[in-house]
Formats: C-alpha cells, structure tokens, sequence
C-alpha cells in the first residue's frame, strides 16, 4: 500500500476514476463499479466537482453525487480515501478564496460527508493571486474540511512557487501531484513535473493512465472509435508509433497471460514517485484488468522495452 507523499495516507495502488459516474455509468451501475472495486480491496477514489457537466442534460456535481449516494448506500466512507477537485465547476470557475470556500463546501454536501481527504486545485487559475489560492486551501485544512492539499495540471514552476509560499508561511503544504502521464503521453511529465516531485516528495497521481481506453488494446484503427464518446480523446494518442507500444504491451501481457490494460497500469506502477495511476471503468466487466495490475510484477527487461518504444512516440500525441 504506498503511501501519498509526505501524508499518512496509504493507499490501493490503481485509483478508481469517477469521472464516468453520472455520465456514462448510471448510479446503479456506478453502486456496481464502486462495490466490486471496494470489494477487491480498492480503497482510493478519484472525482472533481465538475464531473461530468459535459454530459447531455448534466451541469456538473454528478459523480460527486452518485458517490455521496453510495457512500450514504453502503457505509463505507471510512474505508476509501477520497479526493476531489476545484476551479471548473461551471457555477465555482477558479481558485479566488470565496470560490475554493463555496466549491469545497458543495463537494462536501455532494458526497454526504464531513471531510475531503485529498483536494485538489484542479487548473491553475492565473487571474487569481496564488498566494490567495494557497491561503484558501490552507483554511480548510484548519477548518477541519480538507485533509491534504494537492495540485493538479500545473507546470512545473508554479507547482513549485505554490510549494514554496505554503511553506514559507507556514500554511499547508501539497502531498501530491496529478499530471497527465501514460505510455504515449510521457512528456512534459518526465522532464517538467517528475524532478519536482522527487525533490518535494510529491505522490504522483497520473491521469488518462489508459489513454483514454487507447491503452486497453482495443482501438488497433480509427473506426475503432469512430462515433464513440471517447472519439476525440482517443485520437489524440492514435499514432503508428502510438499503435507500436500497444504492440508491444500485447506481447507482453501474453507472457503473463494478462490483460493489456494491465501491463500498461503496472508499468506506471512502477515509475518513481507513482503512487496510483488513475482508471475508471463504466462497468464491472472492465474492473478486473485495472485491479490485476496491482499485483502484476514486470520484469526489469519488460519495463525497459516498454520505455524504449514508447520513447518513440510523438509528444504531442
């Protein structure tokens, strides 16, 4: 269970994504999802306050109701460590004091509980003064609402200017870091974000760890995902080089005689710093490849194939 940088939080090493529930997973499947996972061992959920206003006929706040409304369903708020996100809820937009206040107390109210255990500052909001912003997440530290304090999206020097005004006045520092970070997304992390979190001890929290579902193997061409709600996410990482990792983590996977989805998680798994990658999954038939990566050991030689084929993969992709 790895522990989330300078916290006392230990954690599942795969994080459940929430960003489907409510969107493309209804609440009684979303129940479904979170108990299987809960019930694997899983305890590290992952949500934002604006997940997911894109979707037909939402405004955002869903999935943060449809967890409050398993948690009030099954009990179990003690037994996960929850994280959520502030600055793009459409009626909370950025990180001013009286909006981190307001979004944070509304997340509260959504997931039926008392305390957040990882929050977030979603994308930085340079129209605010950061130290306004580090400030206001430091209060609810203080209030008793927030547990631990993180950034997510943030570049490498203002990730570092937060760390060094929390600490200069003494406010509370952030634990973790979530970046964009996958097999075919692997910079700016590496080079940008990855020395930072060494050196502040930042837990590593990547998001899009399957692409998109690009990583799962099952979009080998474009009609693959031609009119699917991933369509534009998973373009993005679509690329020959891109297909020759998926390649490469189908050769391995059947070594192990394991999922692709899995092989891609572990390797994350085993990156510095990485504490648990992000995956979701809209129903339980897709849970068992993300759990099984938690237990899935790579081999050294492995590891390095799938670093040196992915290292051909266009950055932008």
């Amino acid at each position: 269970m790895p522990r989330i940088g300078s916290s006392d939080l230990t954690v599942f090493p795969l994080a459940l994504g929430g960003n489907v529930f409510g969107w493309t997973a209804d609440e009684a499947t979303s129940h479904q999802v979170l108990d299987a996972y809960t019930g694997a061992g899983g305890d590290f959920i992952d949500t934002a306050d604006v997940y997911s206003a894109w979707g037909d006929g939402n405004s955002g706040g869903e999935s943060e109701t449809v967890i409050g409304s398993w948690f009030a369903a099954s009990g179990k708020r003690d037994d996960v460590t929850i994280a959520t996100k502030v600055s793009q809820h459409p009626e909370f937009p950025g990180l001013s004091a009286d909006n981190v206040a307001s979004a944070a107390r509304a997340s509260l109210q959504r997931l039926g509980t008392d305390r957040i255990d990882l929050y977030y500052a979603h994308f930085d909001d340079q129209d605010t003064p950061l130290e306004e912003t580090v400030r206001a997440f430091d209060q609810l530290v203080r209030e008793g609402l927030v547990r631990y304090t993180a950034i997510s999206n943030y570049s490498n020097e203002r990730a570092a200017e937060w760390i060094r005004l929390a600490k200069e006045h003494d406010l509370a520092v952030p634990v973790a870091i979530q970046p964009h970070y996958n097999l075919v997304t692997r910079e700016p992390y590496e080079s940008d974000i990855a020395p930072l979190a060494a050196r502040e001890h930042l837990g590593v929290v990547p998001y899009f760890a399957l692409a998109a579902g690009f990583l799962t193997g099952k979009y080998r061409t474009k009609q693959d995902f031609a009119g699917k709600d991933r369509e534009g996410q998973v373009s993005g990482y679509f690329s020959d080089q891109g297909l020759a990792v998926v390649d490469a983590l189908s050769e391995i996977a059947s070594a192990h005689s394991a999922e692709i989805a899995s092989v891609a998680l572990a390797w994350l798994q085993a990156q510095p710093d990485v504490v648990a990658p992000i995956a979701s999954a809209r129903n339980t038939e897709q849970l068992p490849a993300l759990l099984a990566s938690a237990d899935l050991d790579l081999s050294a030689e492995e590891l390095q194939t799938l670093t040196d084929v992915s290292a051909a993969v266009p950055a932008s992709s």
